[in-house]
This record gives structure tokens, C-alpha cells and sequence, in this order.
């Protein structure tokens, strides 16, 4: 029972120090996922559906980007590039949708 307790303990602190880890975000995580919300957001300038919530998430991201707060800014990109691929698919679905609208 004190093996397993002592187990216990062992792997509750390997989580929190994995997730401490997880928790600092850094210039380079930013990077990385403005990057991605970029790349989104430059596909749907392709498609002719870029929305305006998307550029201003990726300005709020280079602001708190500048100001070294990296969680914020990576949290502004991940919105930026889910809106981004919102307007992707929508550009897509709406391209064929109206193929099947019964024109009366």
C-alpha cells in the first residue's frame, strides 16, 4: 500500500511539472501558431473570404506578441486560425451549395 501511495505521489508530481511546462509558452510556440493562422488566413484570401474577426484576432496576437505575453498571443492565434478555417469552409460549402438550390 506505501509502494502505491508513494507511486501515486511520484506520478501527480511528473504531471504538474509536464503541465507547468506546457503552461509556459514561449516566442517560439508563437511563432510556430502564427504561422499556421497565417498560412489559414492566406488560404482564405485565396477563396475571396476573408473575415474582418480574423484579422483583427491576428493583430491582437502580434500586440500581445510584442508586449512578451506569449499565452495571450498564442491564444489569439489558435482563434485567429479557427476562424480561418471557419471562413475556408465556408467559402467551399457555399462554392457548391447553390448548385442544389431548386430555382423555382
Amino acid at each position: 500500500m506505501k509502494k502505491l501511495s508513494n507511486a501515486l505521489w511520484s506520478l501527480a508530481s511528473l504531471l504538474s511539472i509536464g503541465s507547468a511546462a506546457l503552461a509556459a509558452s514561449s516566442e517560439a510556440d508563437f511563432k510556430s501558431a502564427y504561422a499556421r493562422a497565417d498560412a489559414a488566413e492566406q488560404e482564405a484570401g485565396r477563396l475571396r473570404n476573408q473575415w474582418l474577426a480574423t484579422e483583427a484576432a491576428l493583430a491582437d496576437a502580434r500586440k500581445a506578441a510584442e508586449k512578451q505575453d506569449f499565452e495571450t498571443a498564442i491564444a489569439a492565434t489558435k482563434e485567429a486560425e479557427a476562424l480561418a478555417k471557419a471562413s475556408i469552409f465556408q467559402a467551399t460549402s457555399e462554392k457548391e451549395a447553390w448548385k442544389n438550390l431548386e430555382i423555382h
